[in-house]
């Protein structure tokens, strides 16, 4: 939720979510535009995993640090934090999904919104100067 005073747009989210899943080293990152979408629920969809459920909650404590410093926002929603195979922060403009690699496979999102334009962010340097 946004603090008074404080505003910030998607890409001012989605850049700060890169970073912080860099930060921490996120694997295969990839960044789902959803804005060419009708009826999308959010403009971006952000997919990372961590190796481990230590990552991928050290990865998600990193992108909500991350956005707070940045933006001063805190989550609309989370989950996920209890067995930390899939974490979802939502943000309502921006939904980032930290997986373990075998959740990650098992529920496809990237496939269940193809008609998103998909941006793989290639290696950790690549998101540091977003």
């Amino acid at each position: 939720m946004r603090k008074k005073g404080k505003s910030s747009n998607p890409v001012q989210l989605k850049d700060v979510v890169l970073r912080s899943i860099a930060d921490k080293k996120g694997k295969n990152v990839v960044c789902l535009n959803m804005t060419g979408i009708t009826g999308s629920i959010c403009d971006y969809f952000v997919i990372c995993e961590g190796d481990s459920s230590v990552q991928v909650a050290t990865i998600a404590k990193a992108v909500e640090k991350g956005i707070e410093e940045a933006t001063g926002e805190r989550a609309y929603h989370k989950e996920g934090y209890e067995n930390a195979e899939w974490i979802l922060l939502d943000y309502v403009d921006i939904v980032v999904h930290v997986f373990q690699p075998n959740v990650r496979v098992f529920y496809n999102l990237e496939s269940l919104w193809a008609d998103a334009e998909s941006e793989d962010i290639a290696n950790e340097r690549e998101f540091k100067h977003v």
